[in-house]
């Protein structure tokens, strides 16, 4: 048997928070690759430039926004793919929020809004796209993780639990569907640099400690998350089911590093 390359050539790929950040960066690494890229979001101020940066890569796209705690928003999102691409062949659920509160001071609104949109906004992207793969017979499902689905990060209990419970929605949906064609895995991004958390790590004793914890001794660049879509996206991961695939710079390794 030959070596089956990462290509994604004729794919179709749906990104859920798709225009900013990591989203951003994995509609792009697809992109790359060779499948057609839709990069969906709640704010529609990003769906024009991310669009015209696939469509530079020569591949093609639609500009739809989306909510992940919106059914309706999801299920209209679905539609207007399979009316424009006939299918969906991958799916990567990047939508996302957090806030640092101690918890003892966390409201039930606080805790319930970043689940509803970390977790059972996955839940409902998987079952409104994952039917019809299940269907099909075929599909990629990609979730976004973090390294607070396996070690406590300070204060943040509410995306915490999220995030340790999309591991954990990954391997259950993998036993499910992976028999009938449909392989779910996620990705767990370690420290990556952004717009959003560039001043807390680089002016924070809290980003001192993530980079003292990170054997590569830097943050991960957005475009260092790209290979990891691409590779569970394609054939090369066809036996690949149920995973949480760490892009940490060695984190979760890590113990005492000097």
């Amino acid at each position: 048997m030959s070596y089956r390359p990462l290509d994604l050539e004729g794919r179709v790929a749906v990104v859920i928070g798709g225009t900013t950040g990591i989203g951003r960066a994995l509609s792009l690494g697809l992109a790359e690759a060779g499948a057609d890229v839709v990069a969906s979001a709640r704010g529609a101020d990003n769906l024009e430039s991310v669009a015209r940066e696939i469509e530079a890569r020569g591949r093609r796209t639609l500009r739809v926004a989306s909510d992940v705690t919106d059914r309706s928003s999801l299920d209209a999102l679905h539609k207007t793919v399979l009316g424009g691409f006939g299918r969906v062949d991958i799916l990567v659920n990047c939508a996302g929020r957090t806030k640092r509160t101690p918890t003892l001071d966390v409201s039930e609104d606080e805790w319930n809004a970043i689940l509803d949109t970390n977790l059972t906004g996955t839940l409902r992207a998987c079952q409104i796209f994952g039917r019809t793969m299940v269907e099909r017979g075929y599909g990629r499902i990609i979730n976004i993780g973090s390294l607070a689905s396996f070690v406590a990060i300070f204060e943040v209990a509410a995306y915490a639990a999220s995030k340790a419970a999309v591991a954990a929605l990954t391997r259950q949906l993998a036993i499910e569907w992976g028999p009938r064609g449909v392989c779910v895995n996620a990705i767990a991004p370690g420290v990556f640099r952004t717009a959003l958390n560039r001043e807390l790590l680089d002016g924070t004793p809290r980003g001192q400690e993530f980079l003292l914890r990170t054997p590569l001794r830097r943050f991960g660049r957005l475009d260092e998350l790209a290979g990891a879509a691409v590779f569970l996206a394609s054939e090369s991961a066809s036996f690949v089911n149920g995973e949480v695939l760490a892009v940490d710079g060695g984190f979760l390794a890590s113990g005492v590093n000097q």
